[in-house]
């Protein structure tokens, strides 16, 4: 067993234990004015992250995934519609869309940054293509310089899934420089609390600069309303929690150097394992920074399953994310034809290769010292 008595891939205790205070008074407030929904906890948050990120307006709501669907919901999008997502992702990004009636395109993704190749996407735009996910994986954003201007040219949609990329910055070209969500259409996030800003519960937000955008969501999020109990829509019931916003609050304040530190980690593995021949280390794109939400390696050659078993038995907690590509997935199947496999061939190689070691605010040079040597020697 592992030496270290809380090395874990998230430690959420330590990291609450040094905000207690905090947040501990943030939690009694809610409770002392009981107002549990839609409380003035809840208005403040979304005024502070929108600031935070410089966008026009954020729109609490449940989930990651509400802040997905509500973002295509708030499009206008017809059944049969096409939407291109990358294959290689988490599976909430594609549901919304198949739940929606609307049509999944999966396109491959780079096998440099994972995140969706822009050839591959150029390639699936059709007439019927009406909108774009990409998603900023792992903590670092996918080109969105090229997205865009494929985008403008065909008159589509862009919905960044920005769950694990919060506070990550996009440079384009020009030097220019914004935060991750904030560039396309939609920017849609997940508090999770394994997120670099992650609650203690369920909780997601959208972002836009778009006034009539952000209404339509929240009159949808609302249930259809703009005006108590007028429904001018269908519309869903999908809200931040007040005890949540409350949370967050404190925890945005510290945001920042959550994901310094999250960066200090990746370089110290870095200079552990950046010589093993048998691993690549995660790849840093010329025009974003990465906050690591995962640190993520390719075992180039060895048993994958044989590594993380190892690492077990030493008390070393390791992941796979993710070992199926959704055209894989039986969910998605009616969405690919029998050639699938040729269309993918890096997903499905990352699929095989890619593991996940302990990444959070809380790891300290022993503990990484600890993995690192433990890594090398389960080769």
């Amino acid at each position: 067993m592992s030496q270290f008595a809380n090395l874990q891939m998230v430690d959420l205790k330590g990291q609450y234990l040094k905000i207690k205070s905090e947040v501990d008074a943030a939690i009694q407030s809610v409770i002392d004015n009981t107002a549990f929904i839609k409380g003035e906890p809840v208005k403040q948050f979304e005024e502070e992250l929108a600031h935070y990120l410089g966008a026009k307006h954020v729109i609490g709501c449940a989930n990651g995934t509400d802040a997905l669907q509500l973002a295509l919901m708030a499009l206008g999008l017809k059944p049969g519609d096409e939407v291109i997502t990358p294959d290689f992702t988490f599976i909430a990004t594609v549901e919304v869309v198949a739940l929606l009636g609307l049509k999944p395109v999966l396109v491959d993704v780079d096998m440099n940054d994972f995140t969706i190749d822009i050839d591959s996407l150029r390639d699936a735009i059709t007439p019927r293509t009406k909108a774009i996910i990409p998603v900023h994986l792992f903590g670092q954003c996918a080109n969105m310089e090229a997205i865009m201007q494929l985008a403008n040219q065909h008159g589509i949609f862009v919905v960044e899934d920005t769950a694990q990329a919060i506070g990550s910055t996009y440079t384009f070209s020009n030097g220019k420089s914004q935060m991750a969500g904030t560039i396309g259409h939609f920017g849609c996030t997940s508090f999770f609390p394994s997120k670099n800003l992650g609650c203690f519960g369920d909780g997601g937000a959208i972002f836009t600069n778009d006034d009539a955008l952000a209404e339509e969501v929240r009159s949808i999020a609302n249930h259809g309303m703009r005006v108590r109990y007028h429904h001018d829509r269908i519309g869903v019931n999908s809200r931040l929690d007040t005890i949540q916003a409350a949370v967050l609050r404190v925890k945005l304040k510290h945001l920042d150097s959550y994901n310094v530190a999250r960066q200090q980690a990746a370089q110290r593995y870095d200079d552990l394992l950046g010589s093993v021949a048998q691993l690549q280390i995660p790849a840093r794109v010329a025009w974003s920074n990465h906050t690591f939400h995962q640190y993520t390696l390719r075992l180039l050659s060895g048993n994958r399953q044989k590594l993380i078993d190892s690492l077990k038995e030493n008390g070393i907690p390791a992941m796979v994310y993710y070992p199926i590509p959704l055209h894989r997935q039986k969910a998605f199947q009616p969405y690919v034809d029998a050639n699938a496999a040729k269309v993918f061939p890096n997903s499905l190689e990352l699929s095989q290769q890619v593991f996940s070691l302990p990444m959070h605010t809380e790891l300290n040079d022993d503990m990484q010292q600890f993995i690192a040597e433990n890594v090398i020697k389960s080769l």
